[in-house]
């Protein structure tokens, strides 16, 4: 029986931040990976660059059925301790957009970064390693029994991720654990996830797969502003990532394909003005592939001074309220985050411990506290397992 201070299950990246800040507290500390490698998502993070933080992050940022759960790990270990820590190990970054920091070069630098702290505190990593038993053993010890032999340990720390990219390794077992400790979880869906569309709007945008385009959208109240991308599934880009978290099945996406112009009082000046033809007009504005989806082609042909004001109404609508009935997202297959999962309820804020079991930590994307596409999960990911690293 092997037994150490601490054990962490999972080294992602809020894993391997505990550990971390265990280990500088002079705790002996073993992780214990069910992948072939650690940080395999830190890896794939960012089109290989990990988006590993974002200069703006706020709480409003993050969903969760307590929105105000994640206030105290989010400032007591900010972006720019992070960043400091990037610094500290030399590793170039920049600013892409909105806040959003990636490596220069590649993610590998982030994750080899972690690996170096947890090599100099002396944190043992084993991998391939499958929990198969884990037990409480009256109020001091939990007992875990591996494919790789028997651990005890005073404090547990659950940092086994959520359900998105199951090929990275993911998988249900800290919500099971949850549950086995009589927590609650709440149900878990697909994040940051594409679209997919019902049979007659995937026909119609059927030659649009490629075409990006700068747009508002929105779902109900919540809306964002960056790239609309189709794609030969459906809807994708980063707007239409963002707002898929805010999306219950059988919502209308509203999507307006000019939100810096008002569509109406330029085609009104138009008609007063130009002779152009209605296609051509816009096509100044929006992708020629696209507008020959989107207008009707009696609309597209005419002439701007022959467009009625109900003409002008209808393309308007179709230009800044463009509805669009979602068939469901592509799942957890390529989300980027889990929603849902424990309910933060059961867990102290600051030191992310259950409150009615001294010993017991869940961190990181387990937990029911999802951030915004752009650094934002990756900041809940350092920040919770920084706020666990110093008590366990």
């Amino acid at each position: 029986m092997n037994t150490v201070d601490v054990i962490v299950i999972g080294a992602g990246a809020a894993g391997l931040m505990c550990t971390i800040e265990a280990g500088k507290r002079g705790r002996s500390v073993l992780v214990l990976e069910r992948s072939n490698k650690p940080g395999k998502k830190i890896l794939m993070s960012g089109g290989g660059r990990c988006n590993f933080t974002n200069y703006y992050i706020e709480p409003e940022r993050y969903l969760s059925h307590n929105p105000h759960f994640c206030k105290s790990a989010l400032s007591r270990y900010t972006p720019w301790d992070f960043i400091e820590l990037v610094k500290k190990h030399k590793i170039p970054f920049h600013e892409k957009t909105l806040g959003q920091l990636f490596c220069d070069n590649k993610a590998k630098d982030i994750l080899n970064m972690l690996l170096c702290e947890c090599e100099q505190y002396g944190v043992e990593i084993k991998l391939n390693a499958n929990v198969e038993n884990l037990t409480k053993i009256g109020n001091e010890q939990f007992q875990l029994r591996t494919n790789q032999g028997k651990f005890t340990c005073k404090s547990l720390v659950i940092a086994s991720g959520g359900l998105s990219i199951p090929t990275l390794g993911s998988s249900p077992f800290g919500y099971r654990v949850a549950e086995q400790f009589g927590l609650k979880v709440w149900p878990t869906r697909a994040g940051l996830v594409p679209f997919t569309l019902h049979d007659h709007d995937k026909e119609r945008f059927a030659t649009l797969s490629g075409v990006a385009v700068d747009s508002l959208v929105q779902v109900d109240k919540q809306s964002f502003r960056e790239n609309l991308l189709f794609t030969h599934r459906g809807l994708s880009g980063p707007a239409i990532l963002q707002i898929s978290s805010y999306w219950q099945p059988g919502d209308t996406v509203t999507i307006n394909l000019l939100p810096d112009i008002d569509a109406q009082d330029f085609l009104l000046t138009a008609k007063q003005k130009s002779n152009k033809q209605l296609k051509t007009l816009l096509h100044s504005l929006l992708p020629k592939r696209l507008l020959d989806v989107i207008l009707p082609e009696a609309l597209a042909n005419k002439a701007m001074h022959a467009c009625s004001e109900q003409d002008i109404k209808t393309i308007t609508a179709l230009l800044q309220s463009h509805a669009i009935k979602p068939n469901a997202t592509e799942g957890y297959r390529t989300a980027e985050v889990t929603l849902g999962g424990v309910d933060v309820d059961a867990l102290s804020s600051k030191t992310m411990q259950v409150k009615n079991i001294p010993g017991l930590y869940f961190i990181g994307e387990v937990v029911d506290v999802t951030g915004w596409l752009g650094g934002y999960n990756f900041q809940w990911a350092w920040s919770s397992g920084w706020a666990a690293g110093h008590v366990v």
